[in-house]
């Protein structure tokens, strides 16, 4: 059985404040629960399973606690397909065979045997992101982001219990990797599949919800410099109408931002009818959605926002 860390071994965060502290300081405004689950992610060593909508910034919170905590950040991209060659290591064949080459000459049984040790030594080992975040020997801990783990196969996921459970794997020609130092592990899913229970019950677990319109409206104060108060909360009032409509993919946080950034670039001070249209396409990526946007009655939509703007 596995123990308990004891409190704040090797934590690495002393308060949930330290934690929105560090938090704000990097520009990513989060409610008071995803603070306390990132703490005690900290604290107890237990992997962060984060799951929302796609672009409520999951993947942004790996990001900004690699930056506030100066480590590294190394994220595995999950895709369908996605095996152990890619996601833990490989060996270098290409090195293999010019070291099997140049060590020809040796002709006898024992040079050969030993040739055969060495190409399955440290130094023929590529690293692959999980175990680059497991062998933290001089480097000291990380910040390990599996991205949208719901992307990848079941058969994945089942691999990825011991490497969540104990922080170790093994590579059977060398031996185990066991992190000195368990990195911050951040997993995220957009839902696309359910996770397996078992991959579940080794993380903290915590929902992401869209953000309420003033919120967004700071989150987007926070990311775009120059843009105004008034246009802020209108453009998040108006993203917030799009949310609550049934469009085939529901514009991000990203999506905000970018969408203000453009609005800024452009001169706005306010939304008007025009400008929404001419830039849906920045909130709105496929034209079927696009195309319900403007038939809906854009106008209406916009003056909604600019009213909701004035009363909050």
């Amino acid at each position: 059985m596995t123990s308990t860390p004891a409190p704040h071994a090797a934590a690495a965060f002393t308060s949930i404040d330290d934690v929105e502290r560090l938090l704000a300081a990097n520009r990513y405004l989060a409610d008071r629960s995803l603070a306390v689950s990132i703490y005690l992610a900290g604290v107890l060593q237990k992997p962060l399973f984060l799951e929302g909508e796609a672009g409520v910034g999951k993947t942004e919170v790996a990001k900004v606690l690699a930056s506030g905590l100066s480590r590294r950040l190394i994220r595995l991209q999950c895709y369908e397909g996605l095996d152990v060659t890619h996601a833990l290591y490989e060996w270098n064949y290409a090195k293999q065979i010019l070291h099997i080459r140049l060590a020809e000459s040796a002709k006898s049984e024992a040079a050969t045997s030993l040739i055969e040790r060495e190409i399955f030594g440290p130094e023929f080992l590529i690293k692959r992101p999980l175990l680059q975040a497991l062998d933290d020997r001089g480097e000291g801990p990380a910040v390990l982001l599996i991205d949208e783990i719901d992307r990848a196969d079941e058969e994945f996921e089942a691999f990825l219990l011991e490497v969540l459970s104990d922080f170790q794997v093994t590579v059977p020609e060398i031996g185990t990797f066991k992190a000195q130092h368990p990195p911050i592990v951040v997993v995220t899913s957009n839902r696309t599949r359910e996770v397996h229970d078992a991959l579940k019950r080794r993380c903290l677990y915590q929902w992401i919800e869209y953000p309420t319109v003033e919120r967004e409206a700071a989150i987007v104060r926070t990311k775009v410099p120059g843009i105004a108060r008034a246009l802020a909360l209108e453009a998040s009032s108006l993203v917030a109408s799009l949310r609550a409509d049934s469009f085939y993919k529901h514009p991000g946080i990203a999506e905000t931002i970018d969408w203000a950034g453009a609005l800024v670039a452009l001169g706005s001070t306010h939304l008007d009818d025009q400008v929404v249209a001419e830039t849906i396409g920045c909130l709105l990526k496929y034209q079927e959605d696009v195309k319900k946007a403007r038939d809906s009655g854009l106008g209406a939509r916009v003056e909604h926002a600019r009213k909701a703007a004035v009363g909050a």
